[in-house]
């Protein structure tokens, strides 16, 4: 087997919810999957095609796409046709397409053990993004990325928050870049992890701290089916928002797009992510109170970028 198969467990820290991926089948209990190549955008009625980032591969459920085998998940990206796409891939998530849950968490402990493929434009990620919008489209309810790869640089992870206000305008991603250490690369072993508390989100890889987040800001004014930047500090919802909602899970190979670029002829397909594990720990004693936020940039403190011709 993969793992050392270990009882799940961790000092402080009690198993809340989590899949070693037994059996020869995926729990439909606990994932469903995103099917196609885009989505329906109500507030602007129109289809967003490529995921809203120009992704070329279709999302199935077929086990061509994602299987479980000798105690472990495989999400497979392969080089094929289907609905006008060049290649098809699958995106599992612990949210019914209903957009009923399966699972949430507000808080505590996220790991995933998991090799990732790499190669010019794949886009492996683990991640997490709000059960409900409650502050908004995306991104100003948040999201959670606990590992992302451009995909032809294999011995960096890429750790993320994205926040702000709905709409290209005026969102804000910020990333931490990782260099994995001895000359390993994301095709070995890895666990990635985060610890999400009241105000504070901490990000590892293999047990290390890589960095930790405590500013962020949402912002839920519209205008025109488009969010707009906060003006003020009355603007902002109250903090730790939008980081104060469960979230759900979400792992997939992405191919293409406007983050890693399109594949070329040294990209290997089948491109597969193989996940160990997926485990979810609350804290023991619970999370005391919430950290104040740290100081940051809003976007009426940004400077203006400067002008080019």
């Amino acid at each position: 087997m993969a793992s050392t198969r270990k009882k799940p467990q961790r000092a402080g820290w009690k198993l809340a919810w989590h899949d070693e991926f037994e059996g020869s089948e995926i729990d439909r209990s606990k994932w469903d999957f995103d099917i196609g190549n885009g989505f329906f955008h109500y507030p602007s009625h129109s289809w967003i095609p490529g995921w809203g980032n120009e992704e070329l591969q279709y999302y199935t459920d077929a086990p061509a796409n994602a299987s479980v085998k000798d105690s472990c998940l495989t999400i497979r990206a392969q080089k094929e046709s289907l609905h006008g796409c060049g290649y098809t891939s699958a995106r599992l998530k612990t949210r019914l397409r209903s957009g009923q849950a399966l699972f949430t968490t507000l808080y505590g402990r996220i790991e995933i053990r998991a090799k990732v493929p790499w190669g010019k434009g794949l886009w492996p990620a683990l991640w997490m993004l709000p059960q409900d919008d409650g502050y908004g489209g995306w991104p100003a309810s948040g999201e959670i990325d606990l590992m992302e790869i451009v995909g032809d640089k294999p011995h960096e992870v890429l750790s993320s928050l994205h926040y702000g206000s709905a709409g290209s305008e005026a969102r804000v991603l910020h990333t931490h870049v990782h260099a994995l250490p001895g000359g390993s690369t994301v095709a070995d072993w890895h666990v990635y992890a985060v610890e999400w508390a009241p105000g504070e989100i901490r990000f590892y890889v293999d047990e290390d701290l890589v960095c930790t987040r405590n500013f962020w800001w949402s912002c839920s004014k519209m205008a025109k089916d488009q969010g707009v930047p906060a003006k003020r500090l009355a603007d902002v919802n109250d903090w730790p928002a939008p980081f104060d909602k469960p979230f759900y899970l979400l792992m997939n190979v992405a191919v293409g797009g406007n983050f890693p670029g399109v594949p070329n002829a040294q990209t290997v397909f089948p491109a597969e992510l193989v996940v160990d594990y997926v485990r979810v720990y609350d804290k023991v004693g619970g999370y005391g109170a919430t950290k104040p936020r740290a100081k940051g940039v809003f976007p009426w403190q940004q400077k203006p970028s400067k002008k080019t011709t």
